[in-house]
């Protein structure tokens, strides 16, 4: 809700020109879901809370205008503002009209699968990694183990001789 006030400062006209183009056009606003009047008890619980002075501003309860309300007075101003915002209002309605015709819940719908059956991918890969570590890591302890028994099995029983400069003595 925001009141006439309000409402005036912001499409930049007097709370009294805003309040004359309601009456005017109070068909437009026929019912509590556009705008209804505040009772003098909850503008005075209202005042008080906004800390307004007893003696300054309006005469007269306030019109509190709901979202719909301020859309259909901003079809009934002239004020430039207005007129800006009433473009932008028919802008999103056929902005809204356009996505219910084209909804994005089905490109939602294809990017979620696309991105499971890429989830499904990267772990059928990091299956068969692990497969082919685990592999590998078998084929090199066959290898060592093989490695090992041929060292065993090729030991010469002589001592080799010596590879270098220095030559060993008859008496070693």
């Amino acid at each position: 809700m925001i009141l006439d006030f309000d409402l005036a400062f912001q499409y930049g006209i007097g709370t009294k020109r805003l309040k004359e183009a309601v009456k005017r056009n109070l068909k437009r606003f026929y019912g509590d879901d556009f705008m209804f009047e505040l009772t003098m008890v909850e503008w005075n619980i209202l005042r008080s809370q906004i800390a307004s002075s007893s003696w300054g501003g309006s005469r007269y309860q306030p019109f509190a205008f709901t979202e719909l309300g301020v859309a259909m007075l901003s079809s009934v101003l002239s004020s430039d503002t207005a007129i800006e915002v009433n473009r932008n209002i028919m802008r999103a309605f056929v902005a809204i009209r356009q996505l219910m015709h084209n909804p994005v819940i089905h490109e939602v719908k294809e990017l979620q699968n696309d991105v499971y059956k890429l989830r499904q991918y990267v772990e059928d890969i990091i299956t068969d990694q692990n497969d082919i570590n685990e592999d590998t890591r078998m084929e090199l302890h066959l290898l060592q183990e093989s490695l090992a028994e041929l060292q065993v099995k090729n030991k010469p029983n002589k001592p080799r001789k010596p590879i270098g400069f220095i030559q060993p003595s008859d008496n070693d």
